[in-house]
């Protein structure tokens, strides 16, 4: 890299993982700069642990009302536009329409009524052009800027295209000079309509994601759109990140004799009967006495701390085992605080290596699981007892980036309860690898390439 200062700005906790404990910036000559608002606990905690030169805090953001206004207002008519686009009503879902309280409540309906005058994508794009003028009168700006100039970096790089303070320091970045990129965060994130920034060049998995980039931002030009992979599946081509089989079964207090399952869990906002698929599957595990040969190891959703699960694991600690994610939940009250240790990915990648299958709802672990050839069953019914009436399977997998998927053969689908017995019983990867592989060309991409190389 010829660059001399690098600022890195993380919205988020797995921004960390995927770019300061993986090797995308361990070359370089440059200076790194952690730009961020962590408290100072866990910004030591970062810099003990990773290649920075230095850290920034960044002044406490505090979003008015006519930026949130705009902002959500821009991202409800992309959501229309976007499920128009593309011929799909669960784009909208992504909106949000349960809000506690009287001021919230009216807020987003007022959004919603103003929404009706939006109706070209020219409008939408008037907005963007708008908010990007809002952003800039602000005092947050003022600040960010002075420090940005003081810092005289020779590049900005973030981790994530959503982080709602993130428009406003590319937005300072932009107007000092300072060459700037983003990554699109995950394979699902384009059609949500959350990118909250406007970068120089703007980071993607796959060939897919770039298409995705050219359909839901026209205004955007092609060649500031850059496939670069994605770190985080660089992990699991190093030996070393797999704990020994000894130390692994003893920590988790695994039986050496049976085959593992690993549950993953999603956030209980996505996925919120999870708990309940737990409990169906442990339940169906002794019914047909395969408890002898199954155990089930439990990881959460990183960012559920709903404890939700506590139950089950109490009911049956013979057969689940908890693999709780290592990450820093301490002086955190939100996601975007909540970091890994480095530990974790150890722990994950492990994980992924001793189980036989993975079982989740929908999930990106599917790509980790099938790094090491280990099949996936994808969760396809409901629970009678919903926790939320308005959920259902069969929207998660109409979602837009369940297209990308070449073939339904790339998974398992659990359709029923007591189904689940019988898949186990005719489980290989073989059976699923041509569409699996097909759909990981796809969604990642088969070439890699690290944003390292770009920067």
């Amino acid at each position: 890299m010829a660059s001399n200062k690098i600022v890195l700005l993380f919205p988020d906790g797995v921004g960390i993982r995927n770019y300061l404990y993986s090797n995308v910036f361990n070359n370089t000559q440059s200076k790194l700069i952690l730009f961020h608002s962590f408290d100072s606990i866990t910004e030591n905690e970062i810099l003990e642990n990773n290649n920075i030169d230095e850290a920034i805090l960044i002044p406490k953001y505090k979003e008015s009302t006519k930026e949130k206004f705009l902002r959500e207002l821009i991202c409800f008519a992309r959501l229309k536009h976007n499920s128009k686009l593309v011929n799909n009503l669960t784009i909208r879902t992504n909106w949000i329409k349960k809000h506690k309280g009287f001021y919230k409540k009216t807020f987003y309906k007022v959004i919603e009524a103003t929404s009706i005058f939006v109706y070209n994508y020219q409008i939408i794009l008037r907005l963007d052009n708008y908010y990007q003028k809002v952003i800039r009168q602000t005092e947050y700006y003022k600040n960010i800027k002075t420090i940005l100039k003081n810092i005289d970096p020779d590049k900005l790089f973030c981790s994530h295209q959503r982080g709602v303070q993130c428009a406003t320091i590319f937005a300072a970045a932009n107007d000092l000079g300072i060459k700037n990129s983003t990554v699109i965060y995950s394979w699902d994130n384009l059609p949500k309509a959350r990118l909250a920034l406007r970068a120089n060049n703007y980071y993607v998995w796959s060939e897919y994601m770039k298409n995705e980039m050219k359909i839901y931002y026209p205004e955007i030009n092609q060649k500031y759109v850059r496939v670069t992979g994605t770190p985080q599946f660089e992990f699991y081509q190093n030996k070393e990140n797999i704990l020994s089989k000894e130390i692994f079964y003893k920590k988790y207090q695994l039986d050496l004799n049976k085959k593992i399952i690993c549950f993953s869990g999603d956030d209980s906002r996505t996925s919120p009967d999870d708990h309940k698929y737990l409990n169906d599957l442990v339940e169906e595990l002794i019914s047909n006495k395969l408890d002898n040969e199954y155990q089930i190891l439990l990881r959460r959703c990183p960012v559920d701390i709903s404890g939700r699960f506590n139950s089950v694991v109490k009911k049956f600690p013979n057969i689940v085992k908890e693999a709780a994610p290592i990450w820093n939940y301490k002086n955190s009250n939100s996601w975007s605080t909540i970091y890994p240790s480095k530990e974790d990915i150890n722990l994950l990648i492990s994980t992924a290596y001793y189980s036989e299958v993975v079982i989740n709802v929908g999930s990106t672990m599917v790509f980790d699981f099938a790094m090491f050839k280990k099949p996936c069953i994808f969760i396809n019914y409901d629970q009678k007892d919903k926790a939320n009436s308005k959920w259902s399977v069969d929207t998660i997998y109409q979602f837009q980036h369940f297209r990308s998927m070449p073939g339904k053969h790339a998974v398992n689908w659990w359709s029923k309860k007591e189904e689940i017995s019988e898949i186990l019983k005719n489980l290989s990867f073989e059976s699923n690898a041509n569409d699996m592989l097909n759909w990981m060309n796809i969604v990642i991409g088969c070439d890699f390439k690290f944003i390292c190389d770009e920067l």
